[in-house]
């Protein structure tokens, strides 16, 4: 999620290092280590659990109720999360929530419907929170950009 940020800042809004946000960048991280991280990987022991296997139907089983039911929902706590550690009022949060969220979410199924798909089929249960830090760099870039952007 701090790397994120930092790609957000100094690549998408070109900040420079003088202008960099060092506070967005921590919160960031925090969010990461303290929020998704958990949150993602307990959902990942949960899907596990409710679609045992491994097969081609499973996978696509998972890759279902994860972007069918887990992805909007998390969507929809992250986005006011960070809203709310950037201070803005609950009145704010909300339009901010209604502008952004139909749109990061669309995005999130352009990405994440097919590394999900092969992250279930082709990686072992313990190594899937791992394989998905590596792309969500990217997708969190976007999501540091979408979430600060005013």
């Amino acid at each position: 999620m701090g790397l994120g940020d930092v790609i957000s800042q100094q690549l998408v809004e070109r900040r420079g290092l003088k202008e960099h946000q060092i506070g967005r960048t921590l919160t960031m991280a925090s969010l990461g280590c303290g929020f998704v991280g958990p949150v993602v990987g307990g959902w990942y022991r949960v899907l596990d659990r409710l679609i045992p296997g491994t097969t081609k139907v499973d996978a696509l089983k998972k890759m279902m109720l994860d972007q069918g039911a887990f992805a909007p929902c998390f969507l929809g706590c992250f986005l006011p999360l960070v809203g709310t550690l950037n201070g803005l009022s609950a009145r704010d949060n909300w339009a901010k929530l209604q502008q952004d969220y139909p749109d990061a979410l669309l995005t999130n199924y352009y990405l994440w419907p097919a590394v999900q798909l092969a992250n279930f089929y082709l990686v072992p249960l313990h190594y899937r929170l791992a394989i998905v830090q590596c792309v969500a760099v990217i997708w969190n870039s976007y999501l540091s950009w979408k979430a600060h952007r005013l």
